[in-house]
């Protein structure tokens, strides 16, 4: 398979990377626990099989700012605009004005929530990988009323999607679109009329289900550039069922970062997001948001 750079991503390097509050529950038990030297390794591995596929742009860590190694959480970018997170936790709240700043440097229209909307970027807000549509994630960290905001800014249908287990707090822990339209999700992290949605929109040849044991070991939370993957672990039904469908498999172990509830897809952020037209795309009709 030939190397594909087309697309571009944003990491942050784990100089101050550590477990120190918790704020979900995998971090709890995990404070101070993380071994930051293999922790670094392991970035390293994933920027550099990334890096032979896509583009990374690395901006500066900074003290204070421990998760600010998950990139995905920085915003939602589209074309030339991105959607600043306005983080829930008070923990991560200092790396809004980072984010932003690095956003402006690269020429990025920056677009604000109002006071009291929360809003997790690229972690609770997915773009599909075929069809001019964003699925938006809500109940633990992004606040549904996020969903209008972001359809009229960005000029997209947004589907919203309820997510029900504090295990899978991002949208991006349990689901992730694929090349090609394919869709790769945890249905049970989800509630029943969100499940119906996403039948609706995602025919069966093209949702990839996972079971509880991959999706515990973050199988969902991939970085998808051109037909490769990378992930922390898949299990080898996972793995031959995203083979048989026409992608490279990386497997990257991320067990440090897990610990702090993030594994490839929390640690980058997709600079160059296109428009999606699909040709075969089903009618939307005008509304431009679903819930």
């Amino acid at each position: 398979m030939k190397p594909q750079r087309h697309d571009a991503f944003l990491m942050c390097p784990p100089e101050h990377f550590e477990v120190s509050y918790v704020i979900n529950p995998w971090m709890e038990g995990n404070v101070a626990h993380a071994d930051l030297s293999l922790a670094a390794r392991q970035w390293r591995t994933l920027r550099d099989g990334l890096a032979q596929v896509a583009t990374v742009h690395e901006m500066p860590a900074a003290a204070g700012v421990p998760d600010m190694v998950f990139t995905a959480n920085a915003g939602l970018v589209l074309e030339d605009k991105v959607v600043l997170s306005r983080f829930r936790h008070a923990e991560r709240q200092a790396e809004e004005p980072r984010f932003k700043a690095w956003f402006e440097e690269q020429g990025l229209r920056v677009l604000t929530m109002p006071d009291g909307i929360a809003f997790e970027g690229a972690g609770d807000a997915l773009l599909d990988r075929q069809a001019d549509l964003l699925w938006m994630g809500y109940g633990h960290r992004t606040d549904v009323r996020a969903a209008p905001l972001i359809a009229g800014w960005l000029e997209i249908e947004v589907q919203s999607l309820q997510l029900v287990d504090p295990r899978f707090y991002h949208l991006d822990t349990c689901f992730c679109p694929l090349q090609g339209g394919y869709l790769m999700v945890y249905l049970p992290a989800f509630d029943a009329a969100s499940r119906k949605a996403i039948a609706a929109r995602v025919p069966p040849h093209r949702l990839i289900a996972v079971g509880e044991e991959d999706a515990l070991a973050f199988a969902c939370n991939t970085v998808n550039a051109g037909r490769h993957v990378f992930l922390n672990r898949a299990s080898a039904a996972l793995r031959t069922r995203l083979e048989d469908t026409g992608f490279a498999v990386h497997e990257t172990p991320l067990s440090e970062f897990m610990k702090a509830g993030g594994a490839a897809k929390c640690l980058t952020l997709k600079l160059n997001e296109p428009r999606r037209h699909a040709a075969n795309a089903p009618s939307r009709g005008d509304d431009r948001r679903s819930a």
